[in-house]
């Protein structure tokens, strides 16, 4: 059974923006107090992950997907990622600013999958 490529992309996408926002954001936390090389090294590292996984879903994507999909498709997966990751990981409040930043990149998804 061949998992259709949109699934493939978008998994690998979610997954890659996981570590991404680990990595961008998760050294404000966890690395306070250290100096900056040392969570830019650690960032680096943690990056790693996501271009062995964000790599390869922009080729597989690229095959059925324009690149304004894949871009677009990028954005709305890394705010679904980032509100979660604001909220539980980091401690940061619900706004009302992510429904309104959701709603924006249903309507960029919209019209760059339109046909």
């Amino acid at each position: 059974m061949q998992i259709p490529v949109v699934y493939q992309t978008v998994g690998l996408l979610t997954l890659s923006n996981v570590f991404m926002t680990v990595a961008w954001y998760g050294h404000l936390k966890n690395l306070a107090g250290k100096a900056w090389w040392i969570a830019a090294l650690v960032s680096w590292s943690i990056a790693l992950f996501e271009y062995l996984l964000q790599v390869p879903a922009n080729r597989i994507g690229y095959t059925e997907l324009s690149l304004a999909q894949l871009k677009i498709m990028q954005e709305a997966i890394t705010l679904a990622v980032f509100v979660p990751f604001a909220m539980i990981y980091m401690n940061q409040p619900f706004k009302l600013d992510y429904i309104w930043a959701g709603l924006c990149l249903v309507g960029a998804v919209y019209f760059i999958f339109r046909t």
